[in-house]
């Protein structure tokens, strides 16, 4: 990705290695869905976790450019444990943009000191999750779908709606607190080992200091910086996947793939269409890493300026991450159902399970519709509006 220090390159290859172990029974845990407990125990153990944590309350206070590298690299092998990865990193990021110093100082140290993994459950367009005013303090009721990471963390950054007010509030819930129930009950076509199921929530205190208002009170540029984010960790997770894709294919078409018999060669990895195929393919994803990287260039130089960030470098940056968002799903997609032209009819038998390369992509750019993405982008080009910050974007 972008220039990355010596520091960095210790975290990224404890990544590489964690890829290489995620690789070898991915196949079959796609299969079954559910929680990849021992998985996610390898990157607690690791430290990976803590990476984005300011150093002043014991993270390790890396960039974000190396944490999207890495969601990339264990996408390679496994895109539900890059997305995992992903937005773990997310909702703990997430107290840093809309909570307050006190709340980092309360979450953070805690955080460090248990190797937490945070999931979720905050899908913003669902508003059937209610919080009751109860002094200080809230009683939660209802459930929230698409609570990607929940099974098995310690933490859930959730969002729900004001009984009374309707107001959109935001907050951060140890997962074990009485009254959570989470249902491990993904079962979509991809990403299957997300835990992006439902939690519900029965009379549920949400207490003062879990309670993360001060983006409501205090609005700021930087407290919407969280779409972009979310954006750039499906980006990676998209290019990830594609050159994963490409690597088993790589390997399947040398080893196994049988020359078409008007091709006039002897070896697959020399039939001229092939070539061409391979090379139309890494073009793609290869120009899908450079706009993602450009992104990630510019979303580290604003972390840095936190409070201070101005509405036009938000803009900036929402217009980059769409950009390399939009273009690496279409080419992720592009690239994970096309490995099966290069790799030839026995491809498709199920054991090897390349399809879910395709699984996770597709499932993943549903997410966020292409087509919203690119009416922002096109109204910033030609009239020179940035888009108007939303859960989305």
């Amino acid at each position: 990705m972008t220039t990355i220090g010596v520091k960095s390159e210790v975290y990224l290859e404890k990544a590489k290695k964690l890829a290489a172990y995620f690789a070898e029974d991915a196949v079959e845990r796609d299969k079954l869905g559910g929680t990849p407990k021992k998985q996610k125990d390898q990157i607690r153990e690791s430290g990976l976790l803590n990476l984005l944590i300011p150093e002043e309350f014991g993270g390790e206070g890396q960039h974000w450019s190396t944490a999207l590298e890495i969601v990339r690299e264990f996408s390679k092998t496994d895109a539900a444990l890059g997305h995992l990865f992903g937005y773990h990193s997310l909702f703990v990021s997430d107290i840093q943009i809309k909570g307050t110093k006190e709340q980092q100082a309360f979450f953070y140290p805690q955080s460090v000191q248990q190797n937490a993994f945070w999931g979720n459950s905050s899908n913003p367009l669902n508003e059937s999750l209610l919080g009751k005013r109860q002094g200080k303090s809230y009683l939660l009721n209802g459930t929230k779908a698409f609570s990607s990471g929940s099974p098995d963390s310690q933490y859930l950054w959730l969002s729900f709606n004001d009984a009374v007010t309707g107001q959109y509030m935001n907050g951060v819930i140890p997962t074990k607190k009485p009254g959570i129930s989470v249902r491990d009950n993904w079962n979509a076509i991809g990403q299957r080992q997300t835990g992006s199921g439902k939690v519900d929530f029965k009379n549920v205190e949400l207490e003062e200091h879990e309670i993360i208002d001060d983006f409501v009170k205090n609005p700021t540029p930087f407290s919407t910086l969280g779409p972009s984010l979310s954006q750039l960790i499906l980006t990676n997770v998209f290019i990830g996947s594609a050159f994963g894709a490409m690597a088993e294919a790589k390997k399947y078409t040398t080893s196994k793939t049988r020359p078409w018999l008007t091709a006039g060669v002897e070896k697959a990895s020399h039939d001229p269409g092939i070539l061409r195929k391979y090379g139309e393919l890494w073009i793609q994803a290869k120009a899908a890493s450079v706009l993602a990287d450009e992104a990630a260039k510019l979303l580290d130089q604003v972390w840095e300026k936190e409070k201070e960030l101005t509405e036009e470098e938000r803009g900036e940056l929402a217009v980059s991450v769409a950009t390399a968002n939009v273009f690496s799903g279409k080419a992720a997609l592009d690239v994970t159902s096309s490995i099966f032209e290069v790799m030839g009819a026995r491809s498709v038998n199920n054991e090897y399970g390349y399809d879910r390369f395709w699984r996770n992509v597709r499932t993943h750019t549903l997410h966020n519709p292409a087509e919203y993405k690119l009416r922002n982008i096109g109204n910033w080009v030609l009239n020179e509006q940035y888009p108007t910050p939303n859960p989305y974007a």
